[in-house]
C-alpha cells in the first residue's frame, strides 16, 4: 500500500514540477545544450547570461510591480466586496442562494473577449484605460463569481448557534461578521484571496485590451515568445512562477484547513 502511495506521489510530483524543471534548465542551459537534436533532461553546463541579459535589461520590474499591484488590489477587493455579499446569501433559503450563485456562474460563462472591448471602451471615457484601477476593477467582473461561491461555501460551514450567541450578546449583524464570522471563516478567505490573486496574475485578454503602455508580466512573457528567444522567454516564465510557489507555500497552512463541505445550512 505504501509502494503504491508513493508511486501515485511520485508521478503526481512529476507532473507538477516537471514544466517548472524544465523551465529553470533552459534558463541556465547554454544554447548549444538546448538547440540540439537531441537535448538532455539533465544539465550538462550552467550559464547565467540569459538571466544577466533579462534583469539587466531593466525591461521585467515595471511589468513585476504591475502585476503583483494588481493581483493584491484584485484580491483584497475580491473579499472586500464579496465577504458581506456572501454572508447575506447565507441567511438566505438554499433555493434562493443557489439561484444568486447560478446567475453570478452565467455571467462569468461569456468570453473574456466579448466582455474587453466593452469595457475598453467604457474605460476610455472615464480615464481608466492603461491603469492599474481599472485593471483590478475590469479583473473584479471575472474573480467575483468564484469567490462568492469559496465564501458561501465557507459561511454556511460555520456553526449556527455561534452567531446565535453573538446576537444575544447584543452584536448586530456587521459587528458579528467582523470579529466573529470572519475569524472562523480565515481558512475559506485565504483560499477566495488566493484564488482571486492567480487569475489576475495569469490573465492575459483583458490585459491585452486594457494595457497601452506598461504591461503586465504575462503580457512582458508573450512579448519575449514573440520574439523568438526561448532562453529570456524560460527565465520571464520562471519569474512568473516564483511569487506563485511562494505565495503557495506561505499560505499551505490555511489551505489545509479549509472546509471541503457544501453549502450546509
Amino acid at each position: 500500500m505504501r509502494a503504491a502511495r508513493a508511486l501515485v506521489l511520485g508521478v503526481l510530483l512529476l507532473f507538477a514540477l516537471g514544466p517548472m524543471y524544465l523551465l529553470v534548465k533552459v534558463s541556465l542551459s547554454p544554447p548549444a545544450e538546448v538547440m540540439t537534436a537531441h537535448p538532455t533532461l539533465l544539465p550538462h553546463g550552467i550559464t547565467w547570461q540569459h538571466w544577466q541579459r533579462v534583469l539587466g535589461s531593466g525591461q521585467l520590474a515595471a511589468p513585476l510591480r504591475k502585476s503583483l499591484t494588481v493581483a493584491s488590489g484584485v484580491a483584497l477587493g475580491a473579499l472586500l466586496l464579496v465577504a458581506p455579499a456572501a454572508y447575506s446569501l447565507v441567511q438566505l433559503p438554499p433555493r434562493w442562494r443557489y439561484g444568486v450563485l447560478l446567475g453570478l456562474f452565467l455571467c462569468r460563462m461569456l468570453p473574456e473577449v466579448s466582455l474587453a472591448m466593452p469595457i475598453a471602451v467604457v474605460f476610455l471615457r472615464w480615464g481608466l484605460l492603461d491603469t492599474d484601477v481599472g485593471l483590478v476593477l475590469a479583473h473584479l467582473t471575472l474573480v467575483l463569481p468564484v469567490t462568492a461561491w469559496v465564501l458561501t461555501t465557507t459561511f454556511g460551514t460555520l456553526p449556527r448557534d455561534v452567531e446565535e450567541a453573538a446576537a444575544l450578546d447584543g452584536c448586530g449583524p456587521l459587528r458579528t461578521l467582523v470579529f466573529i464570522v470572519l475569524p472562523l471563516a480565515l481558512p475559506g478567505l485565504v483560499v477566495a484571496a488566493l484564488l482571486a490573486w492567480l487569475f489576475s496574475w495569469e490573465e492575459f485578454i483583458l490585459a491585452t485590451y486594457l494595457t497601452l503602455g506598461e504591461k503586465t508580466l504575462p503580457l512582458q512573457v508573450y512579448y519575449y515568445l514573440y520574439q523568438g528567444n526561448w532562453f529570456v522567454t524560460a527565465v520571464a516564465a520562471t519569474v512568473m512562477t516564483l511569487p506563485v510557489l511562494g505565495l503557495s507555500a506561505l499560505l499551505q497552512r490555511y489551505l489545509r484547513e479549509t472546509p471541503l463541505a457544501g453549502v450546509t445550512r
